[in-house]
């Protein structure tokens, strides 16, 4: 999601599944760009523990913000999510957000992404 300072979950950008292409405008110095970042955990056959890194790089300053999840779901209970909201990078180009987690459970699962994100 993107929008202003008010409001920045005011146009939508892009959604991992479909996989949509993810472009935003750049912040500039007259007009900041927000964004909120969703991440969503769902339940799975038994409870599941999720935990990792997430990195996003198309943040505005010199290193990617960093979130670490925490996240236990019930088996049976509706997803649970975390969200981030942010200044979107006041530099044009390409900037990677880079998902890192495991999802504890009876059998472990490695969720590995590098999403790249289009900074216009």
């Amino acid at each position: 999601m993107v929008g202003d300072r008010d409001n920045p979950d005011r146009e939508f950008v892009c959604q991992s599944e479909p996989r949509t292409p993810c472009v935003m405008p750049a912040s500039r110095a007259d007009s900041q760009a927000f964004t909120d970042v969703h991440f969503y955990f769902h339940p799975a056959s038994n409870d599941t523990t999720y935990s990792g890194k997430i990195q996003l790089g198309f943040f505005e300053g010199a290193t990617p913000h960093e979130l670490t999840p925490k996240v236990t779901v019930k088996r049976g209970e509706s997803r649970a999510n975390t969200s981030v909201v942010g200044i979107v990078s006041s530099r044009p180009g390409t900037h990677a957000m880079t998902i890192a987690v495991t999802a504890e459970s009876a059998t472990p699962r490695e969720i590995r992404e590098q999403v790249p994100i289009e900074v216009k």
